[in-house]
């Protein structure tokens, strides 16, 4: 049977929910416990209401995405991650820094503790280290691509709609970043600022903002000279308002589009600067770290999986994201 031909039960209350005020709600409800819990070291508490904000959330989009099933595949990845993510605290897990058993190889027992994914070379469980270094991936990674996308967006949209000297000099400004290799950029940017999860989100927003913003640019040329933003400007409305109500919602669609494509490379790029050491940093478990810390014993066959383990979860996570993003250009295409 087709995806799309699944029946849902009362299908009435998904259309309800899949609009975007209670979607945002949800997310609302999701993120900020989750923010909060990681960058702030807040009590586990603040996590209970977003578990079933999450799974919530996930029905919801299956719902929303049916139509595909590539972008359901992809969001079943990505859900994954979230709902680990906000139920760590709450799992049957060990303690993810804690010395038990090393090199302890996988489905096997040492020292009366079962090693399900196996040890690290401290001793310290691959599984539990795997499920907590999601949440600081996941949280840097979107709160730094979200934050590219403001900037981006705001500067694509004054270059755009105003044009003359402010299109001038912000392309300017975007192409003289854009110059830099992406790589080196971050680079540059951390070993002034040094290594941590906030000057991780200045670095990507220095190297994606401008190019978001010559997308956003280019979509509002296009867009500025429709029927509706002349109506607007008739009726005397203020720049600010056209940018933000008739301009922004019918630029969303193809920004969705490529912010899940973006997840997806800032994903790659923190998982890389944690290798190098300029990103995340210890004791906390983090995939890069993971995979920083097992590179050398892993060249032994028989611990590699201390090296597979956290890369086959930065795989999956990324693959999420661009399955995802194939999804919702497929259903853009056929709406």
């Amino acid at each position: 049977m087709p995806v799309a031909d699944l029946e849902f039960p009362r299908s009435s209350m998904f259309e309800r929910l899949a609009k975007p005020k209670p979607m945002l709600i949800l997310f609302a409800i999701m993120w900020v416990p989750l923010t909060l819990y990681v960058m702030f070291g807040l009590d586990d508490v603040v996590l209970l209401p977003a578990i079933p904000a999450t799974i919530a959330l996930y029905f919801i989009c299956l719902w929303a995405f049916r139509e595909s099933t590539v972008a359901l595949v992809g969001l079943s990845l990505v859900f994954f991650w979230l709902i680990m993510a906000v139920s760590a605290p709450y799992l049957p897990l060990l303690d993810p820094n804690k010395p038990i058993a090393p090199f302890a190889t996988p489905w096997t027992e040492k020292k009366e503790t079962f090693f399900v994914l196996g040890s690290d070379f401290k001793g310290r469980d691959l599984l539990s280290r795997m499920i907590w270094g999601c949440q600081r991936v996941l949280i840097w990674g979107v709160s730094a691509t979200a934050v590219a996308y403001v900037v981006g967006t705001v500067f694509g949209l004054i270059a755009g709609y105003l044009s003359g000297w402010w299109d001038e000099v912000i392309s300017f400004i975007s192409n003289v970043f854009l110059s830099f290799p992406v790589m080196v950029l971050f680079i540059v940017v951390l070993n002034y600022l040094g290594p941590s999860g906030f000057n991780i989100v200045i670095a990507v927003t220095f190297a994606s903002a401008p190019a978001i913003m010559r997308i956003v640019r280019g979509l509002t040329l296009d867009i500025k000279t429709r029927d509706y933003v002349f109506a607007a400007q008739t009726r005397g409305e203020h720049p600010l308002y056209i940018m933000l109500v008739e301009l922004l919602p019918n630029v969303r669609g193809p920004l969705i589009v490529d912010a899940c494509l973006r997840l997806g490379y800032t994903t790659v790029a923190i998982t890389t600067l944690t290798f190098l050491g300029l990103g995340l940093q210890p004791p906390d478990p983090d995939w890069g770290l993971m995979i920083r810390e097992s590179a050398r014993v892993a060249m032994l066959w028989k611990f590699s999986y201390m090296l597979l383990v956290p890369a086959l979860s930065v795989s999956s996570l990324i693959l999420g994201f661009n399955l995802l993003a194939d999804g919702l250009r497929e259903i853009s295409l056929r709406d």
